[in-house]
């Protein structure tokens, strides 16, 4: 079992970088969270755990505490940019050697084919989640919030889609995940031909607390509320959806 620990930076009181509309917390926990059910869904004897789950403020000795004492294979923190830059990058902290330098160069590989961001190129750093963690530890910057480019990537739920799986592919190469051989039963509340109808439903769904994630295939925006080995909980999903309002249904993949 690889246990993988997920760190959405800031939260609660500390809402990190923010610019054109974007706030870095939110960004955060809305990437992690996504990780956290791609990891689980698609692959197996992988174990996932959160510093946090939602808007609370979590000091940074409390994270890598938590990640310590979970025994933690890898600890993985995520974070937006600022300061008038572009693009991608990631860090390790300094010295370390191997295995951490090899789970690095194939995660940021892997983001980098995942997302239309200018790779910024792999660096080190003296910070506490990367220097006070027992275990390999990197922590990468999605883009920067004041850059009008990057803030307006940011803003589409398909764009953060590919954000999450270029993640999720990283870590499965690193760590050899093995995916699941049972198709997902997978809940969708709705498909368009234009990007931002389906933006504006992700939004809809999340405002009313489904973590919505906007997907393109067969030359529509897909908008996905879940996805579950279980075909149970994939139909107790659809009636909560539809109790909220929304069209629901399943299909398989």
């Amino acid at each position: 079992m690889v246990k993988i620990f997920i760190d959405p930076g800031h939260g609660g009181s500390d809402a990190g970088a923010s610019g054109n509309g974007l706030i870095e917390k939110n960004l955060t926990l809305q990437i992690a969270l996504a990780l956290r059910n791609l990891l689980l869904d698609e692959y197996q004897n992988v174990s996932v755990q959160l510093s946090r789950t939602s808007d609370q403020t979590v000091s940074l000795t409390q994270r890598t505490n938590a990640a310590n004492n979970w025994g933690a294979d890898f600890y993985l923190s995520i974070h937006i940019n600022a300061g008038g830059g572009t693009g991608f990058e990631s860090y390790i902290y300094p010295g370390v050697g191997a295995p951490t330098t090899t789970y690095r160069d194939r995660i940021h590989e892997e983001i980098i084919k995942a997302v239309d961001f200018r790779d910024r190129g792999k660096k080190t750093a003296d910070f506490h989640v990367l220097r006070e963690t027992v275990m390999p530890a990197l922590l990468t910057e999605n883009g920067f919030v004041d850059n009008a480019d990057d803030a307006d990537k940011l803003k589409s739920s398909a764009f953060i889609q590919s954000i999450v799986r270029g993640h999720a592919n990283g870590l499965a190469r690193a760590f050899n995940l093995t995916k699941k051989a049972a198709a997902l039963y997978k809940v969708q509340i709705g498909a368009f031909k234009e990007n931002a109808n389906a933006d504006n439903l992700a939004t809809q769904a999340e405002a009313k607390g489904f973590d919505a994630i906007v997907i393109y295939r067969e030359s529509l925006y897909k908008v996905q509320i879940g996805a579950f080995s279980s075909k149970e909980n994939a139909e107790a999903l659809v009636q909560q959806a539809k109790s909220a309002g929304f069209e629901a249904f399943i299909y398989q993949e």
